[in-house]
């Protein structure tokens, strides 16, 4: 049978991490030592209580009928959670749209508000997700350089006039993937200034939230004043609370926004698993135990990778959070190139960081997701990388 996919499907560019898989997988069936840091899936196991309560509800005959949205005893973990947290207030009935993970919401969110040839202002680099949606909507992208004399924040004063005129959506992540910038109380009142002046509905992407290792958490958006008007903020359970592969997350903020969101998700799906949303509002309700504990190991993390690349003479980006180190290695040669070179002779697995947008080019992602111990043995595996210097 001959078929040929949609013009759509060319706007998906070939996902490269099923590569990495192939090349560690022929790697390790070597005898090597093979050391995953590319996927940003938390390797911890989530808090017992959460696995007891998915479990008991799953044993219920009566869990398995559609939830058809969000729960309102998830809802309420929710608006809880965020006024523990941050201090903010959430009304449970209208200011929250539960998502199957932020991926879903963050691809289906430009459908939601953007027409074809409207600008979404996002960042270079910036999680995949994001451009994925932007094209799936017809819109047009215009990225945001994230640079270090800006501390890797975008500088809004730079977008063009008609760029901005013609923007109905601007997509943030503080702290980001892959770039962990953090984000500050003076720049969030810059965002909410200069959405209100060209009525731009602000994103900000909080998926990394709880991964700060100094200091105070990093600011929610919606602790700016002003920030409900103009925007909301997505979080998910995924990293936080270790559960990756149960899909679940959520949209807070503007009324009228989440609205819109919500019209649109009743038309793609039915809900999430009842119990799944029982194990998450534990988690909420747990939630500063259980990060407090996340955030203790990671800092390790964070730390022992920072100063072991800094070692082998790396440049890494300066970071106070975030679950990922953004690195420029000192090779002459392509990164794309150099990941699976780095495979190759050492058995590290980590991400080219030109996947994440143009500015990438000669970086790379590596992810928080062994133990200290690994990472340690990871930085003496890659100290042995035979390349030319650049």
């Amino acid at each position: 049978m001959k078929f040929k996919p949609s013009k759509k499907m060319s706007i998906f560019p070939p996902a490269i991490f099923g590569d990495l898989k192939a090349a560690a997988a022929e790697k390790r069936a070597t005898g090597a030592n093979v050391i995953d840091l590319s996927l940003g899936s938390p390797d911890l196991p989530p808090d017992e209580r959460v696995r007891q309560a998915l479990s008991e509800q799953s044993a219920l005959a009566s869990s398995y009928g559609y939830t058809l949205g969000g729960t309102n005893r998830f809802h309420e973990a929710v608006a809880n959670y965020y006024k523990r947290r941050t201090g903010v207030i959430i009304d449970p009935q209208t200011e929250i749209l539960q998502t199957m993970g932020s991926q879903e919401g963050l691809v289906h969110l430009p459908l939601a508000f953007c027409d074809p040839g409207d600008y979404v202002l996002t960042t270079n680099p910036a999680y995949v997700a994001y451009d994925a949606g932007i094209k799936l909507a017809g819109a047009v992208p215009y990225y945001m350089p994230l640079l270090a004399e800006n501390g890797f924040l975008p500088d809004l004063n730079e977008v063009p006039e008609e760029v901005a005129r013609n923007a109905k959506l601007l997509i943030l992540n503080l702290p980001g993937n892959p770039v962990p910038a953090m984000p500050n109380e003076e720049f969030f009142k810059e965002v909410v200034a200069f959405a209100k002046k060209y009525e731009i509905i602000v994103l900000h992407d909080a998926a990394y939230s709880e991964y700060y290792f100094t200091g105070d958490r990093p600011a929610s958006f919606l602790t700016t004043p002003g920030a409900k008007e103009v925007g909301m903020e997505i979080n998910s359970l995924s990293k936080s609370f270790s559960l990756a592969g149960a899909r679940i997350a959520y949209f807070v903020g503007n009324a009228e926004m989440i609205k819109v969101l919500q019209e649109l998700k009743s038309n793609l799906d039915y809900g999430t698993f009842g119990p799944i949303q029982e194990a998450a509002a534990v988690a909420l309700d747990n939630g500063e135990e259980i990060t407090d504990c996340l955030r203790a190991e990671f800092s390790k993390r964070h730390h022992a990778l920072m100063n072991g690349l800094a070692s082998l003479g790396w440049e890494t980006t300066p970071s106070e959070g975030g679950m990922f180190v953004w690195a420029k290695y000192p090779f002459d040669i392509d990164d794309k190139e150099f990941v699976f070179e780095a495979i190759k002779q050492v058995g590290v697995v980590m991400v080219p960081g030109s996947i994440f947008g143009t500015a990438g080019e000669g970086y790379v992602r590596l992810a928080l997701v062994q133990k200290v111990e690994l990472i340690e043995q990871a930085i003496e595996q890659l100290s042995k990388i035979v390349l030319v210097k650049a």
